[in-house]
């Protein structure tokens, strides 16, 4: 609730600060003294526009600060904690403007943009008035007041947690449904290359086997020739072979072998050189002899070397890389196609919490149906008794079609208000009369009062048109709802200032330096001064003193 109030240079005040109590609290003064001013400086201070012009003749800023108790408001400090701006469960708004027509906004002592002054504000109080912003005009409002009426707290949890779940499992299955075709191309291609490179069978390492293979067949021919002239040059040509000279060398050099060392080495290396020779004459013959040549084979071996060359060409990379790659690209397709059954899981998936939220919301449906007549019921019973005989409310909640569906269900929820006989119902923003769209948020407000959010509400004009015994009435309705929330009043009625639980005057005052307004509480002496004024105007009789005393002992009799 509002505690504390601090005006400087605003308008016409030079600085007042004023305390306020639970209850309902009545503003009174004579006509032009500026009962206003209160309104347009909480105004300020919850983010409402300002210029220059607000400011006091003579002074160069106006300021305004607005402290508030926030033990029994979780909405409020759950905001403010989400804004890392909490204090404890204290509230202190401030908003300064300047001559040069700038504003600067302050929640606990942090500069904030006025958006989060609004945001904040809209949580503390709600001002109704034929001339100030009504948060009842506003749908959102109004289908807040039917769900805080209806109690269905936990239908509307679960609407909005399947709303989120929905949209979450949509935004998935449609991030993966914008990549579906390239996917698709993506599978298409990867299936045609893994055939391809299945169909080749390229073993590890094959590559390097047929080269190899591939270079012995070339010159398998030629092998041929020089194995057999080795072997023949080593072991076979009668006019003299490598093996005969080392036999006559050695035959030669044996018989002086023991004379020295050295002869004896000759004479071994010599001998083992004749073995080699032999040796390396019977491995020639042999491989010569076994060498399979066969020009069909080189022909099919190129042709497998060719095909390889060419998967390896058209995947530009080296041909002994390609079994590494049929292992990747084996890998990608398998990820691709259970990226296809994701997104069949995951179609699945959204429609169930599609319908999952669509059950939700008509169970909330259900409720609201049940919630907005006995409300309209309620508010219409109120608002006959308040001067308007013959208004109704009616509250219309239209189903909206599935894709505008949200979070806090599945239907627009309108309150709508027929003041007059043989008038149809309009939208509460198309009332005419501003005293009747007061009255109809009093009503509105008195019929919710036990499960209202905001804990500050102020009534301009709340009396407009109306006076003797709806007068009283309107006073023991505000009354009645102070006792759930903290009320403020701006009135002209006697019957309406006698149900408050303490009063504040608005005066103007003339001196030296200017004009200006004081705002002052009564004490109970003064109240039935200033109620005697509201009855009889200038001449105040001893006759009026006595009504208007009588006036505040029953209204305390009455609310004791």
């Amino acid at each position: 609730m509002l505690y504390h109030l601090h005006i400087r240079d605003l308008v016409i005040v030079r600085s007042v600060e004023l305390d306020f109590r639970p209850g309902m609290t009545m503003l009174s003064g004579e006509t032009g003294a500026g009962k206003s001013i209160l309104i347009d400086a909480l105004g300020l201070a919850l983010g409402d526009r300002a210029d220059s012009g607000q400011i006091r003749e003579g002074a160069e800023r106006a300021e305004v600060n607005a402290a508030f108790d926030l033990t029994r408001l979780p909405d409020a400090r759950a905001w403010l904690t989400e804004h890392e701006w909490d204090a404890d469960g204290e509230c202190l708004l401030r908003r300064v403007v300047s001559r040069q027509g700038r504003s600067k906004a302050y929640i606990n002592g942090h500069p904030v943009p006025l958006q989060n002054l609004q945001e904040l504000g809209d949580r503390l109080v709600s001002i109704h008035g034929q001339h100030a912003h009504h948060a009842l005009l506003k749908n959102e409002r109004q289908r807040e007041l039917l769900d805080d009426y209806a109690s269905h707290g936990g239908l509307l949890e679960d609407t909005a947690r399947s709303f989120r779940r929905w949209q979450k499992a949509l935004r998935e299955l449609e991030q993966l449904q914008q990549a579906a075709e390239a996917r698709r191309d993506r599978l298409d291609l990867l299936s045609y290359q893994v055939a391809e490179l299945d169909a080749l069978d390229l073993r590890p390492d094959e590559w390097n086997e047929l080269a190899s293979r591939q270079q012995l067949l070339a010159n398998a021919e030629q092998l041929k020739l020089v194995c057999d002239e080795l072997h023949h040059v080593l072991y076979e040509d009668e006019r003299g072979n490598v093996d005969q000279l080392l036999g006559h060398c050695l035959e030669r050099i044996s018989p002086y072998q023991e004379l020295h060392p050295t002869l004896h080495d000759a004479a071994q290396m010599l001998e083992s050189a004749q073995i080699q020779a032999r040796e390396a004459a019977i491995e020639l013959r042999d491989y010569g002899d076994n060498l399979d040549w066969n020009p069909a084979d080189l022909a099919e071996l190129d042709k497998r070397l060719g095909q390889i060359h060419e998967l390896a060409r058209k995947h530009r990379i080296g041909p002994e890389e390609l079994p590494d790659l049929l292992q990747q690209m084996h890998e990608e397709l398998a990820q691709l196609k259970g990226e296809d059954l994701t997104t069949s899981t995951l179609a699945v998936e959204t429609a169930q919490h599609r319908t999952a939220y669509f059950e939700a919301a008509g169970r909330l449906s259900d409720s609201r149906q049940r919630a907005a007549k006995a409300l309209a019921k309620a508010v219409t019973k109120e608002i006959q008794g308040l001067g308007m005989p013959k208004g109704r409310v009616e509250i219309q909640l239209e189903a909206m079609p599935p894709e505008r569906a949200n979070a806090h269900g599945q239907e627009q929820i309108a309150l709508l208000v027929s003041a007059n006989p043989g008038q149809s119902a309009q939208a509460l923003a198309k009332v005419a009369s501003g005293g009747e769209l007061s009255r109809i948020s009093l009503a509105i407000q008195v019929v919710t009062a036990a499960t209202g959010r905001t804990p500050t509400l102020i009534f301009d004009e709340v009396d407009t048109g109306i006076g003797g015994g709806v007068a009283e009435i309107v006073g023991r309705l505000l009354r009645r709802l102070g006792q759930h929330r903290q009320v403020f009043c701006v009135s002209h009625l006697p019957q309406v200032a006698a149900q408050a639980h303490q009063h504040l005057r608005v005066a103007k005052r003339h001196d030296r330096n200017g004009t200006q307004t004081r705002i002052e509480p009564l004490a109970e002496d003064e109240r039935v001064s200033e109620i005697a004024r509201m009855l009889g105007g200038l001449d105040i009789t001893d006759h009026t003193l006595a009504h208007a005393r009588e006036m505040l002992e029953r209204a305390a009799q009455a609310g004791a």
